[in-house]
């Protein structure tokens, strides 16, 4: 990453932005449609738009792999909305449907779910099964990515 910028895609068009080091990302707008590069919200993601999240954005990802089916993956989808809340923009959020994107899935040897995984310049860093309290999805990412703090603390 450089000192003077860093690589996020938009949520929205998947276009790469830059945004100065010193300069708070929170309000950014992307420079191709305008809205916001980071909204408190997990963005979902599909083949095309998780690949291009994964490889080029310069700070850390965290994917959510779900089903719509799923009890526990219910169950943590506001753990996962109220986290992504707190380390953005340090952090983006993603959430993938394995039932749509079942190649992604099966590219990545998801076997259970909710899957959290956490990737850094195109590398996964971490990954882990099953839902979790907000609390230890805090510690999981300050563990296996330290540099990222939460807004709120």
């Amino acid at each position: 990453m450089s000192e003077e910028a860093r690589h996020i895609v938009c949520p929205h068009c998947t276009r790469i932005n830059l945004i100065p080091a010193g300069k708070d990302a929170h309000p950014a707008k992307c420079g191709h449609c305008h809205q916001l590069l980071f909204t408190g919200h997990p963005t979902p993601a599909s083949l095309a738009s998780f690949t291009t999240h994964i490889q080029r954005n310069d700070i850390p990802v965290v994917v959510d792999f779900w089903a719509e089916w799923c009890g526990p993956c219910k169950a943590m989808a506001p753990v996962f909305e109220r986290v992504d809340g707190e380390f953005e923009p340090e952090l983006r959020f993603l959430k993938v449907d394995t039932e749509a994107e079942a190649e992604l899935s099966a590219h990545y040897n998801i076997r259970s779910i909710p899957t959290l995984m956490l990737c850094q310049k195109g590398n996964v860093v971490a990954q882990r099964a099953g839902a979790v309290t907000a609390d230890a999805l805090r510690q999981w990412l300050r563990q296996h990515a330290p540099s990222a703090a939460p807004a709120a603390s």
